[in-house]
């Protein structure tokens, strides 16, 4: 298997290598810290050695359990929120055609979300929609009281029992969850459904190679062993004893956090592969809810290319000079298609006749970073050979590792989020929840 590749030559016009390797001690600290699990957060540091680590007996158990329900249903919904979704999500979005919600006949069910927004119109339409079809849920929830997802549970859990009966509808729902406590797990043991446990020393953003996302993954009809295969490699090739110089993640989160030190405060994540957009939204949750603290952090964001040069590419051209491009540069495509030649040639294309498609992409990939590195944009480059199981693996890996280190790096806890609680509290207190009746009573005075 080949590896994954990073490439700074295109930050050293900005910042110098002396710059960049000033993290080196620090880092190699770090890494000894995350590997023995003595940093900040330590208790949710058992992703670190997960791909290595995971049981033979629960791959199988997943595997075997996910091919039982594709059997039974033509649509998957998978109920959960942040990283109970995203990273899963991101995944099967890589691995599937672009088209996969329109192919017929399929040996594998569509997947479809839930749980991740409270929009009436998205949940009345998703209801609707099952009316007519055998459909399946994976609810993922630790606690099974986070807000969008347990009401998504509850109305759709009630739609498939009313459509197949309470008997039929509990071999339809698996439930990913805590392993002893928590809403989620008493209502599974009462009902008798199908279950996976959530690590307890594992967050959810970084959860995706746990049954969180490896059970949606395999539902969906991908290799979940290869995925965990190529995470097993970076996980050797950025561990304990890789060296600072050949570890991909050390030098990723000492390159981005040199460029930080020098004003560039927004990193955009860039891909020109469509399939990838929602792996950018992965990736945006890991770094924004990881680095976001105590004023701190760079700002995760991302673009699709070439379809956001035409809207975004004005700004990063020219607009202010705070921002840096981490590309995903995809070495080749799964599939050819050339464009033909055209006797009339009135666009003019002719020039380009007989040509794979993804030849011009990578002049526009290429042409893009001159001229954004022309511009005053830095660029990082991480390179995959393909997209497929084994790399996207490599990545999800490669991108944890980095930001646990550039947590360390900032002195702050990438493992926890309390922040994302203010919203929370202020939504309970505005809804009447009991327990919250001081802060309905504050809440609306303040808004009267």
């Amino acid at each position: 298997m080949e590896k994954l590749q990073i490439n700074i030559d295109n930050v050293l016009g900005f910042i110098s290598e002396e710059e960049i390797y000033k993290y080196k001690k620090e880092i190699v600290n770090h890494i000894k810290a995350i590997h023995e699990k003595t940093g900040k957060g330590a208790d949710f540091l058992g992703w670190v050695d997960l791909p290595s680590k995971v049981k033979h007996e629960e791959i199988e158990k997943i595997e075997k359990i996910a091919k039982s329900l594709k059997d039974k249903i033509e649509i998957l919904i998978v109920i959960g929120i942040g990283g109970s979704y995203l990273g899963a999500k991101s995944v099967i979005d890589a691995l599937s055609t672009n088209f996969r919600h329109l192919q017929k006949n399929s040996e594998y069910p569509i997947v479809l979300y839930a749980g991740q927004n409270m929009s009436e119109d998205y949940l009345f339409e998703l209801v609707e929609m099952l009316d007519d079809r055998q459909f399946g849920i994976v609810v993922i929830s630790k606690s099974g009281t986070t807000t969008e997802p347990a009401i998504s549970f509850r109305l759709l859990k009630k739609h498939l029992e009313d459509t197949v009966g309470k008997a039929e509808a509990k071999k339809r729902i698996v439930a990913i969850t805590d392993a002893k406590k928590g809403a989620l797990r008493q209502m599974s043991e009462q009902e008798g459904y199908t279950t996976f446990d959530i690590p307890d020393n594992v967050g959810g953003r970084y959860s995706v190679l746990t049954p969180v996302g490896l059970f949606p993954i395999a539902a969906a009809g991908y290799d979940i062993q290869k995925i965990l295969e190529g995470a097993k490699l970076m996980e050797k090739l950025t561990g304990i004893n890789s060296s600072f110089d050949e570890n991909p993640s050390a030098i990723y989160a000492a390159t981005r956090n040199a460029l930080y030190k020098s004003g560039k405060n927004i990193e955009i994540l860039v891909n020109y592969r469509p399939k990838l957009h929602n792996f950018s939204e992965w990736w945006k949750q890991l770094y924004g809810e990881s680095e976001g603290k105590e004023n701190k952090g760079i700002y995760p964001a991302s673009v699709d290319f070439t379809s956001d040069l035409h809207s975004m590419g004005q700004y990063i051209q020219e607009g202010p000079r705070n921002i840096f491009e981490t590309v995903i540069s995809v070495l080749q495509p799964n599939n050819k298609i050339a464009i033909p030649f055209d006797e009339r040639n009135l666009d003019q294309l002719n020039f380009l006749a007989y040509k794979q498609i993804n030849d011009v992409n990578k002049m526009a990939e290429l042409g893009t970073l001159l001229a954004h590195v022309d511009g005053g944009v830095p660029n990082i480059i991480v390179e995959i050979p393909k997209i497929s199981e084994q790399y996207i693996g490599q990545m999800i890996y490669f991108f944890e590792k980095a930001c646990a280190i550039s947590g360390y790096i900032l002195d702050v806890n990438p493992f926890d989020q309390p922040g994302v609680e203010a919203y929370k509290n202020n939504m309970f207190a505005l809804l009447g929840k009991p327990g919250y009746e001081k802060a309905t009573e504050e809440i609306r005075e303040r808004i009267m």
